[in-house]
């Protein structure tokens, strides 16, 4: 599998960019990215110095991925969502001087394996997206979401559980149930984990 770069796309000679990822339209890849195998980012996007992308993950057009940003694997950004590392922005310092990059310390986003992030949503740094979570369409994410939870709103909130195809579960007895897949899964404290046969 060959990496693919659109001739218009931005990427830094310092990015390392891993088998079979493919760079669209007018994307920006800046220093030390590290993207794994088979991502796609697509036109416009913008990956920032630093960020870790795991392997499988698409980054949707126009998304924003600022660092430290780090995404674990099979992660989905929709499009246009941003990714914030700044938790008090100003462009200037208290006596008026325009701030420069030493002036700030910046704090990143994590997005867990599987997760997905639907489009224009904003995640708010610091925060953790539990592996396999969806964060819907325009939400606005403020703090840690957990494992398997589907949030939704401004500031977003928990309405339920998600499994891995993405759907919602539905509660049966104790379990809660995937309609797409039949896999079974438990309530974790406040997150979700999967029902394994033998417990």
């Amino acid at each position: 599998m060959t990496t693919t770069i659109a001739a218009s796309a931005d990427v830094s000679d310092q990015a390392i960019l891993g088998e079979g990822t493919k760079v669209w339209h007018l994307a920006q890849v800046r220093e030390q990215a590290n993207l794994g195998n088979n991502c796609i980012v697509g036109r416009g996007a913008y990956i920032g110095t630093g960020v870790r992308i795991g392997e499988n993950t698409k980054i949707q057009n126009y998304a924003l991925v600022y660092e430290p940003a780090e995404l674990g694997k099979g992660v989905f950004i929709g499009p246009g969502v941003v990714l914030t590392n700044d938790t008090y922005p100003r462009s200037v310092s208290p006596d008026g001087s325009l701030k420069s990059a030493c002036d700030w310390a910046p704090v990143g986003v994590t997005i867990e394996d599987g997760a997905s992030i639907g489009a224009r949503a904003v995640c708010v740094a610091p925060l953790r997206v539990g592996r396999w979570a969806t964060v819907a369409a325009g939400a606005v994410v403020t703090k840690d979401v957990p494992a398997f939870a589907l949030v939704a709103g401004v500031p977003a909130r928990r309405l339920g559980w998600v499994g891995k195809a993405g759907e919602p579960l539905l509660l049966k007895d104790t379990f809660w149930v995937c309609p797409a897949t039949g896999a079974k899964y438990i309530e974790d404290g406040i997150s979700l984990k999967e029902f394994e046969e033998n417990e």
